[in-house]
């Protein structure tokens, strides 16, 4: 097969390849629920996997929906997450966000993006995390590295996120959107990284734009 051309063929192979190097593309954000997930990814903003990881499960076994949670104020979830940074507007947006949940959508998370992203402390991004790994649906997160590794691989030129997004969206099967984020973000992580690529032991180097070998 000869090296795909256009943005799209290079989109299609990367992700059958990324398929083929990450078999099992998880989010590494610990949850149970949609609720759980979408707290999760509100407190990942600008912020690790890890370091969140390691303060919900105290957070969690206290607030244990959105009910519980839209019932305090603000300064008593600070302390729960005061080691992740932002952690005072964090905690306003995750009681705000409860909070709508309870008013507007009878404690559930919406499925709807434009219903996630009237909430509080939630952007297309987290939106797309909670539709496409939590609730099933098309989604397409893009970060800090499907932003990096997309204009790398030249399947887009744009540098905002929803510009990205909605350029992709029609490169990747709909059902498949939020799988390809995950590998893209696993790539990036790993091999793909923004100071030091490893072009040599990358399975995209033979048609990448950027690639060094």
């Amino acid at each position: 097969m000869g090296r795909p051309r256009s943005p799209k063929g290079r989109a299609l192979a990367t992700h059958r390849r990324l398929a083929v190097e990450y078999p099992e593309a998880i989010c590494e954000l610990d949850f149970r629920n949609p609720f759980e997930l979408l707290v999760a990814t509100i407190l990942a903003a600008q912020a690790t996997d890890v370091s969140v990881n390691k303060v919900t499960p105290t957070l969690f076994a206290r607030f244990k929906d959105a009910e519980d949670l839209a019932a305090v104020e603000p300064e008593q979830v600070e302390s729960y997450v005061n080691s992740i940074g932002l952690f005072r507007s964090k905690s306003k947006n995750l009681v705000g966000m409860a909070r709508m949940l309870v008013e507007d959508y009878h404690g559930k998370v919406p499925e709807k993006l434009t219903d996630l992203i009237r909430l509080p402390g939630v952007g297309r991004k987290t939106a797309n995390v909670v539709r496409s790994v939590a609730l099933g649906l098309p989604g397409l997160p893009v970060d800090t590295h499907v932003t990096r590794l997309s204009q790398r691989i030249g399947l887009t030129a744009f540098t905002d996120p929803t510009k990205i997004e909605k350029e992709l969206n029609p490169m990747i099967p709909a059902k498949e959107r939020g799988e390809f984020s995950l590998r893209m973000i696993l790539h990036g992580r790993r091999v793909c990284k923004a100071r030091k690529p490893d072009c040599e032991n990358c399975v995209l180097n033979d048609f990448c734009p950027s690639s060094a070998i």
